[in-house]
């Protein structure tokens, strides 16, 4: 037995060390391969016909409408001014609305007060606060390398203020997506955008150099991929991918785009106001580094050099094949024409609204993803993106102003038992979804609700104190807690993004770790939540906080109730929900927290506290 295990570890030590084949051999895309509806040219999608028109809206809502027919429903009824305004709020600006507010939008008589309202949320700052979120979680954020040492990056901050200043400024989409690729080749100001590739995990103490460099540059072209074009490139790195055409020469070909622009070092950027540092691509001065071809994906095994060029599959469906340049690649990427880029950036958007998206897997719409349960709607957003100038924010507009996003969530009777038993999944939205909030908006509404919430923008993360507990599982030194107490109580965009500890209220309620790209946060239901909105320091500073704005006076209890229910929930409580809350708070207390205090914590962790309608 010793001799065969010997002769096998000789022979797997010859095949390592044999000369690689002087040429790559790749499986023929053929006519079954293009016949995926995803690598189709964008089809003149018509807007259909249907029956009842009187409730619609826009051409958004003829495409629900006709699957709906074909199950002989129709749209939900619309939704009360209560239920859209802390929707909208919440969607478009991730806080709860002032009961002023409610009240205003309530009692507005004027026909276009919902379209005034939408657009009242897009020109707000904190849109773009919200938004980032989004695409950080694309973008695998952090502001530290990851793995054991998890190693700070001082200016990783710079990439994210970037992006929630173009999103405010409603940047074009096909600029935008320009910038993140190839922003060092038009000027230092969007050579920060840059930040986009480099945002991924890294191991700068790594035993070999070339190692290091190479697990880089493989995770920031299949985040690439995934992001710009909803393809799993990323499953060729070792091979070539066992269900969609693209091959492991494929994989190094768009490898080959960044390899000479990769920089580990921070690169000084002169822009207005002065100089700055970033970790950001770096046009090449020098002469180009080649790619090759790694055997089964090994860095010790490099074979042919390969030329930059898109996945073969891609090839002909955009208007040209890109130049050898990152810049002729974010061109290409981002035409007008490109069915994969343009597809993946409106089922994203559809996603974020309506609580799926069209296709269901955003970053792999290959053959292994769902097929869209609205290819015809789902085609139309994608050629009105470029045709609306490429304004992300018209295309929110179009979406948030239809007539399905308008409809309730929930209802009783026959009908809406008929509606349920027809559309069980709400594949059809045949309802509005109803949504949990994630950690970070759930934060900053009890921040506001309270009145904690401090206004300050941008700049490096803030690190808020944290139990000992947590901290001593760290290295020395990993979470310093910053010196400003009012920034401790920032929006949740601005808390500082460790990948080796994520904020606990974030860890519970499924923010993503980091360490690679995520289209779609996981939502969990577990006893832990409960347990930190109820117990943490966090929870209950911001429940004696929102007690003592409760309280004025000598007022009575029920006034207290009133103003907390107020300030939560935007709305009255019931006369049975008073009843309750006094027979609560009339009880004997055990003198650790005062009664309303307990209140408050029990009110947070209702569903109407962490769920929208």
């Amino acid at each position: 037995m010793f001799p065969r295990c010997v002769s096998f570890l000789l022979f797997c030590l010859a095949l390592g060390q044999a000369e690689e084949p002087a040429t790559i051999v790749e499986p023929p895309i053929t006519t079954a391969d293009r016949a995926h509806w995803a690598w189709h040219p964008l089809g003149q999608a018509a807007i259909p016909r249907v029956k009842a028109t009187r409730h619609l809206a826009n051409p958004v809502d003829h495409f629900i409408a006709e699957k709906l027919e074909g199950k002989n429903l129709s749209l939900a009824p619309e939704a009360d001014r209560r239920t859209l305004i802390r929707r909208l709020y919440f969607d478009l600006l991730g806080l709860p609305p002032t009961a002023e507010a409610v009240v205003e939008f309530e009692t507005d008589a004027r026909p276009d007060a919902y379209e005034r309202l939408v657009e009242s949320l897009l020109a707000s700052p904190a849109f773009g606060e919200r938004w980032a979120q989004h695409w950080l979680d694309l973008a695998r954020f952090a502001e530290t390398d990851g793995f054991e040492h998890d190693k700070v990056r001082p200016n990783a901050w710079r990439y994210r203020d970037w992006l929630i200043s173009a999103l405010n400024a409603d940047q074009p989409y096909d600029e935008f997506v320009f910038h993140q690729l190839a922003g060092d080749e038009v000027s230092p100001a969007a050579a920060l955008a840059t930040g986009f590739l480099l945002a991924g995990q890294d191991m700068p103490d790594i035993n070999l150099a070339a190692e290091r460099r190479h697990m880089v540059l493989n995770e920031m072209t299949t985040t690439v991929g995934s992001v710009f074009l909803g393809l799993t490139v990323g499953c060729a790195q070792c091979h070539d991918h066992k269900s969609d055409p693209i091959s492991q020469a494929d994989f190094y070909r768009l490898r080959a785009f960044f390899e000479s622009g990769l920089q580990f070092k921070e690169q000084k950027l002169a822009i207005a106001g002065g100089e700055v540092s970033g970790r950001v691509m770096r046009i090449s001065s020098g002469k180009p580094v080649p790619t090759r071809f790694a055997v089964r994906g090994d860095f010790r095994r490099l074979g042919q050099v390969v030329k930059p060029a898109v996945p073969r599959i891609a090839l002909g469906l955009a208007e040209s094949s890109p130049a050898t340049s990152r810049a002729g690649l974010a061109k290409w990427m981002s035409g007008s024409r490109n069915p994969l880029f343009l597809r993946s950036a409106v089922n994203r958007l559809w996603q974020f609204h309506f609580g799926q998206p069209l296709a269901g897997t955003p970053n792999d719409i290959g053959r292994n993803g769902e097929k869209p349960s609205h290819p015809e709607l789902l085609d139309w957003l994608a050629a009105e993106l470029p045709k609306r100038n490429w304004s992300l924010k018209s295309m929110h507009r179009l979406l948030l102003t239809s007539a399905t996003y308008r409809q309730v969530s929930r209802g009783a009777g026959e009908t809406w038992a008929k509606r349920l038993a027809a559309d069980p999944g709400n594949r059809l939205h045949s309802r509005m979804n109803r949504r949990r909030l994630d950690g970070e908006t759930l934060r900053d509404a009890l921040l506001a609700v309270s009145g904690q919430a401090t206004q300050r923008a941008g700049g490096t993360g803030v690190r808020p104190p944290l139990p000992k507990e947590i901290t001593s599982t760290l290295l020395n030194n990993q979470w310093p807690v910053s010196r400003d107490e009012e920034d401790h109580h920032r929006r949740s965009v601005y808390l500082f993004a460790r990948r080796n500890l994520r904020y606990p209220l974030f860890e519970l309620f499924d923010r993503p770790d980091g360490a690679s790209s995520c289209a779609r946060r996981k939502e969990s239901t577990t006893a832990p939540q409960s347990l930190i909105l109820l117990n943490s320091g966090f929870s209950l500073t911001m429940a004696k906080a929102l007690t003592k704005r409760c309280q004025v006076g000598a007022a009575p209890a029920g006034e207290s109730i009133q103003r907390m229910y107020g300030l939560l929930f935007q709305r009255e409580p019931s006369r049975e929900e008073v009843r309750l809350a006094s027979q609560f708070l009339s009880q004997p207390s055990d003198g650790a927290v005062e009664p309303l205090a307990q209140l408050a914590l029990a009110l947070i962790n209702l569903n109407e506290s962490l769920f929208v309608d």
